[in-house]
């Protein structure tokens, strides 16, 4: 009822008004209330985390060691992610259509407050904010996450878990040669990870609809939630929170355009599928 109720509600919130151009057509984005929010953050991190802590070792040929069979079970969860933004914007718009989702995902040209039409040559901003997003992945990402453990050790990364310590052994290295289906695997899930599944839903679906809540501040809130979402890898939520909100949500809601979050979000993805393809062809 709550998720019924919402686009009739969103009208009423004054951040409602803050609407995206497709073309020479404005769509009022609709708000959600913190309530809907909360359920769609539940609906995307508790799968992953039953995924990636009770599927994932069930189906493992060996337990204590998930490997690739917890990739491929939590690229199952992220394309659930993407199932999701589809029922949800079905309900809302009640229509498909390319031309009407675009809009309402923040799929268009970048667009600054201060203007009020896009302009192509607003692009380039992608370039610095893949660079700062690699060099904090690069450079302080690493060092974020042993904070984070240091504070709650609980949530340190189980070493049986590692992909880049288990992609270090030479037997890893010497069993990956000539995997192809290890490699197309990493692929799927990179576009669900980093396209159509979380950028899609955080950044293309929640951000738009999180100013009726949250106000000017509702991308910082995007990028907590985003942190939070990962109890699939607790480890590493501190730095997702970083990365989520400075990174992804505050470009993306600064140019009314996700294809910023989709950008900087898939920097780590190209440059591992890269690292992975050079083991498949036996180049470790």
């Amino acid at each position: 009822m709550v998720l019924r109720a919402e686009t009739k509600y969103s009208h009423s919130v004054t951040a409602a008004t803050d609407a995206v151009i497709d073309g020479t057509a404005e769509v009022a984005v609709p708000q959600y209330r913190l309530t809907t929010i909360l359920i769609v953050w539940a609906a995307a991190a508790l799968p992953m985390a039953a995924l990636g802590w009770i599927v994932a070792p069930a189906v493992a040929r060996d337990p204590a060691h998930p490997g690739f069979e917890r990739l491929g079970v939590l690229t199952i969860g992220l394309v659930w992610q993407f199932a999701l933004v589809v029922l949800m914007l079905r309900r809302e718009a009640g229509s498909l259509r390319w031309s009407t989702l675009r809009a309402r995902l923040w799929l268009t040209l970048p667009r600054p407050p201060e203007l009020r039409s896009s302009r192509a040559g607003l692009w380039w901003w992608l370039v610095p904010v893949a660079l700062v997003t690699a060099a904090f992945e690069l450079l302080a990402r690493g060092t974020i996450n042993r904070l984070w453990t240091s504070i709650f050790p609980f949530l340190a990364e189980p070493a049986a878990l590692s992909m880049r310590t288990a992609l270090e052994t030479p037997e890893a290295r010497a069993q990956l040669v000539g995997a192809w289906g290890a490699w197309i695997l990493f692929l799927v899930s990179s576009v669900f990870n980093s396209v159509l599944g979380e950028e899609l839903l955080f950044r293309g679906l929640l951000l738009p609809r999180m100013a009726g809540a949250f106000g000017r501040i509702d991308w910082l809130a995007n990028g907590v939630l985003f942190g939070l979402y990962h109890l699939h890898q607790p480890w590493g939520m501190l730095g997702s929170m970083i990365t989520g909100a400075f990174c992804f949500a505050l470009p993306t809601r600064y140019f009314r355009c996700a294809w910023f979050g989709v950008v900087a979000h898939s920097g780590q993805s190209i440059y591992l599928a890269m690292a992975i393809l050079g083991l498949v062809l036996g180049f470790g």
